[in-house]
C-alpha cells in the first residue's frame, strides 16, 4: 500500500503566513513569532523532502523570521530616537496587511477577467479568416524571409540561452541542528558541570551555523529563566550557569 502526502502550494511566503494566522485565529498585530517561525520552516522542510524547488522569496522570509525571533529574545529591546521600544515585528505586520489588501481584490479581478474572456470580439470575419490562412501558409512565410530576420531570431535565441545559463540557482541546505536539541544539550552539560563557558561550546564544533543555533538556544533558556549568564573581562566570553530553583513554601 502506498501513502501519498499532499502539501498545499501557496502563491508566496505571505500567502503562507496569512494561512497560519487565519487558521489559528491569531492577532495579526501581535503575531507569536516563535510559533509562526517553526510552522513556516516546517513547511519549507517538507517541500525540500518532496524535491519541490523552494522559491527565493520563501528563503528570504524564513531568514527574516529568524532575525525577528532573535531580536525578540534579546534582553535589551531596540528603542527609537524618542526612547520608545521598537517592535521587531512592525515591518512584517505592515507587509502582511498590504498583501492582505491586495489579495482581497484578486477574486474580483479574476471574475472580471473570466467575464471578459467569455465575450466574443466584434470584427471582420473575412479578414480574420484570411489572416488565419496566411499564418498557416508556410510557403508564404518563407517568401518574406531574409538574412536580417534570421539574424534577429538567432540573436533572440542566444540571448535566451545566456539568460537560462546564468540564471541564479538557490540551494537550500538542511542542517542537522535544532534549537530544541541544543537547549537539551546545554542543560545536559550543566548537569555534569554547574558552569560552562560559551567558548567551550564553540570548540565542540566551530561551524558557524552550529554556533548560531547554540546562541539562539541560550537566549531562549535565558528568556525561560532556566539559565543565567556571567560576562567575562573585556566582554570576550561569558559563562552559563543553571538557574537555581526557588523552593516553594
Amino acid at each position: 500500500m502506498k501513502f501519498e502526502v499532499k502539501l498545499p502550494l501557496f502563491e508566496g511566503p505571505f500567502d503562507l503566513l496569512l494561512f497560519f494566522i487565519e487558521r489559528d485565529e491569531l492577532d495579526i498585530y501581535d503575531i507569536p513569532i516563535s510559533q509562526i517561525t517553526e510552522e513556516f520552516l516546517d513547511y519549507v522542510h517538507h517541500l525540500e523532502k518532496m524535491n519541490i524547488e523552494v522559491a527565493s522569496e520563501f528563503i528570504l522570509v524564513a531568514a527574516s523570521l529568524m532575525r525577528i525571533k532573535a531580536k525578540m529574545l534579546l534582553p535589551r529591546p531596540s528603542v527609537d530616537e524618542e526612547g520608545n521600544e521598537i517592535d521587531p515585528r512592525e515591518e512584517l505586520v505592515r507587509h502582511l496587511l498590504e498583501y492582505k489588501r491586495y489579495k482581497s481584490i484578486i477574486g474580483e479581478m479574476v471574475q472580471l477577467e473570466s467575464d471578459r474572456l467569455d465575450r466574443e470580439k466584434r470584427g471582420n470575419i473575412t479578414k480574420e479568416i484570411r489572416a488565419l490562412a496566411e499564418s498557416t501558409n508556410v510557403e508564404a512565410e518563407l517568401q518574406n524571409l531574409d538574412l536580417f530576420k534570421i539574424l534577429k531570431v538567432y540573436q533572440k535565441v542566444m540571448s535566451r540561452y545566456e539568460m537560462e545559463k546564468n540564471k541564479v540557482v538557490h540551494q537550500v541546505v538542511q542542517y542537522p541542528y535544532t534549537i530544541s536539541n541544543q537547549k537539551k544539550h546545554i542543560l545536559d552539560s550543566l548537569q555534569v558541570s554547574s558552569r560552562m563557558a560559551f567558548t567551550d561550546l564553540i570548540q565542540e564544533n566551530p561551524e558557524k551555523i552550529y554556533v548560531i543555533f547554540n546562541f539562539l538556544a541560550i537566549l531562549e533558556l535565558l528568556q525561560l529563566q532556566m539559565v543565567k549568564l556571567h560576562l567575562g573581562e573585556g566582554f570576550n566570553n561569558f559563562w552559563i550557569e543553571k538557574q537555581e530553583e526557588v523552593p516553594v513554601d
